[in-house]
């Protein structure tokens, strides 16, 4: 995941939420995803870097009998 921006950190350290709920509500930063599939996400994070965007994997999905959305971040695993 990327870093939080220093609004999400300031937002956090005034209002007293915690990081779960951080998450939750304001996605802390994640302004656009593409779920694509794995072997073309080199050549679209190229193309969004040659436009000085910043791109990396964030995740992947996976079958599930279970509706769930785990983050893992530098604040912890949550559990969605």
């Amino acid at each position: 995941m990327f870093a939080p921006g220093p609004l999400f950190a300031l937002i956090q350290q005034q209002s007293g939420t915690d990081w779960r709920e951080m998450y939750k509500v304001f996605n802390c930063g994640h302004r656009f995803e593409i779920y694509l599939p794995q072997q073309h996400a080199q050549q679209v994070i190229d193309i969004a870097r040659s436009f000085n965007i910043d791109a990396q994997i964030v995740g992947h999905v996976e079958d599930s009998a279970e509706n769930r959305l785990t983050i893992q971040s530098q604040f912890g695993t949550f559990e969605y």
